[in-house]
């Protein structure tokens, strides 16, 4: 090979970031050297190691980055948003049992992303975890398939949240003035409004969109602890508390199915409500001290959502006194109902204000959350006019483009609310199915097939990994027909009360991987590398310490750019 020592490339002032000193498992290979014209710190070297430019301020700490993900965890207007499943299903005792058997294998769940966020804190998240990961050859599909699933997730989930939101405002209207019942034309274009609205501050720059996320978060806190405390002291009725032993044991089956696939249905309220903790993943290009305050944040979302999450379904589950009022109620939204059975209408309308805030905060931190995962798409080329999507925005330096897609795409989305709660209601669902796919694909690859392969970062499990990892899966293979299964069979089976995941979800993973079949394959290779590298040949290849310009010596090789193939470095 002839000598490239004399390029300018090698004369210019460059720093180098070593992959096999940067505690990242990367698309680049062992030896493989980017570098950059300028000094770098420690978290520039990690995102240069995986073979991404730094192109995002790193202006979130590891508080604000857990105070994104927590706003759109949205714990209370979450809880609201979906006490339909929980409650309608199975009862008091499906809320209770449901959610604390659910937490444990969330919670699994969540520890493992964040040992692969740890050793590939990229916006890419996922994504790019099971690109690298995959065997031989498989990358680019395995990447495929987590991407699609993944950004199906996210954009739906802004829109669910608006549209519960919406709901919420004007079922406090009908509070206020009974003859007053909304439509759906009203829901909608209360719902296109919030979004709109969304898509202006998720477009500041990021210093602002955290700072909104910080107060929206500690709101978020403050109006969880303060309905904790509001509903059991305030509650009107006689006697204040259900017995314990009809709160555990009352299993109030409203499905066709067996009382433990009851249960296990209500599920789906919870996986939605925490679906949120992968957002720090998605935020780590725009995190300090991402490979590590990223997983932390990771697994402080799950865990203090996983509790706060239980209690409030515990003071719901003992004062809620009349189940089938608050799902049929006419105001068209239970959480409202449910806070009309038990408290006086003043501090119930108090309480709904509090969710209604709340939910405004949720419905952004899912758009900003939403937006970054599209633009990591988007750099990759994974979708039709990836280059619009891509660009980041020079005055605010976010990916306003990213924003604005998104939000054009929530509001076609939400269309589905013109033909009525269940067609509305499977945008839930969705979200749930898809983020789960989404989770497990790179978890799963990473026990089964990664074994010592995979260089740990800084946070880690240790040997206990593959076993959560592996606890994680089970749980996954499990639910996933579970969340598509009608509430009703045979004979009572309608259109309207059909569950449309299947379909709504399935539809376009089913497009997409035809579309992989007869074209993707043959142009997607997974994650691009950006960043100018240089590549050592195995038996010549000179000793490069982080910060340290390595000796140049005749088999080295100068490149800007470099394809993966789905081989994980050795």
């Amino acid at each position: 090979m002839e000598s490239k020592s004399s390029d300018s490339a090698y004369k210019r002032p460059s720093v180098y970031s070593d992959t096999q000193h940067a505690q990242v498992t990367s698309i680049l290979a062992d030896g493989d050297v980017p570098y950059a014209d300028h000094e770098m710190d420690a978290d520039e070297r990690v995102i240069m190691a995986l073979g991404y430019k730094q192109e995002f301020k790193r202006e979130f700490s590891l508080w604000t980055t857990f105070c994104v993900s927590f706003a759109v965890l949205g714990l209370l207007p979450s809880f609201a948003s979906t006490l339909y499943y929980g409650m309608g299903y199975a009862g008091t005792a499906g809320m209770v049992w449901g959610w604390i058997i659910a937490m444990i294998f969330i919670q699994c769940i969540a520890m493992s992303m964040a040992e692969l966020c740890s050793a590939m804190p990229t916006s890419g998240g996922l994504y790019y975890a099971a690109a690298v990961l995959a065997p031989p050859g498989w990358g680019p599909l395995a990447a495929w398939i987590t991407g699609w699933s993944n950004w199906i997730g996210q954009i739906t989930a802004a829109p669910s949240v608006d549209y519960a939101l919406a709901a919420m405002i004007l079922a406090a209207g009908s509070i206020t003035n009974p003859g007053y019942v909304p439509t759906n034309w009203q829901i909608y274009l209360l719902t296109i409004l919030i979004m709109i609205i969304h898509t202006v501050i998720s477009s500041l720059p990021t210093k602002q969109v955290a700072q909104f996320n910080s107060w929206g978060s500690t709101f978020n806190v403050l109006a969880l602890v303060t309905t904790l405390i509001v509903i059991p002291a305030a509650t009107k009725n006689t006697p204040k508390f259900t017995p314990s032993h009809k709160v555990w044991s009352d299993i109030k089956n409203q499905t066709d199915f067996p009382d433990g696939i009851a249960v296990l249905m209500t599920f789906v309220g919870v996986i939605w409500t925490m679906s949120g903790y992968d957002s720090p993943f998605h935020l780590s290009e725009e995190c300090s001290n991402a490979n590590v305050a990223s997983p932390r944040a990771i697994v402080m979302t799950s865990g203090v959502g996983g509790v706060m999450g239980w209690f409030l379904q515990l003071v719901v589950a003992y004062t809620v006194t009349d189940i089938d009022a608050v799902i049929g109620s006419e105001l068209g939204q239970p959480w409202a109902s449910y806070l009309l059975q038990v408290l006086p209408q003043q501090a119930a309308l108090g309480i709904l204000a509090l969710t209604i805030i709340c939910g405004f905060s949720m419905g952004q931190g899912c758009m900003v959350a939403a937006s970054r995962v599209t633009y990591a798409y988007a750099r990759d080329d994974c979708f039709p006019f990836s280059k619009y999507w891509k660009q980041v925005n020079k005055t605010t330096q976010t990916p306003v483009n990213a924003v604005v897609l998104n939000s054009i795409l929530g509001c076609i989305m939400c269309l589905l609310v013109l033909a009525g709660t269940t067609a509305i209601g499977a945008l839930f669902s969705i979200g749930a199915i898809a983020q789960f796919v989404a989770f497990i694909i790179p978890i799963f690859i990473r026990v089964f097939f990664v074994g010592n392969r995979f260089r740990k970062g800084p946070w880690n499990l240790g040997r206990w990994g593959p076993l959560i990892g592996g606890i994680g899966c089970s749980f996954v293979a499990l639910m996933v027909p579970i969340l598509c299964l009608p509430s009703v069979t045979k004979g009572d089976l309608t259109p309207d009360l059909m569950n449309w995941t299947c379909l709504v979800y399935g539809g376009p993973m089913l497009a997409v991987l035809i579309w992989w079949f007869v074209d993707a394959h043959r142009w997607f290779t997974g994650p691009k590398v950006n960043v100018e590298h240089a590549i050592h040949a195995v038996h010549d290849e000179p000793e490069v310490s982080e910060g340290v310009e390595p000796e140049h010596t005749q088999e080295a090789e100068t490149t800007k750019s470099a394809k993966y193939d789905g081989t994980l470095p050795k």
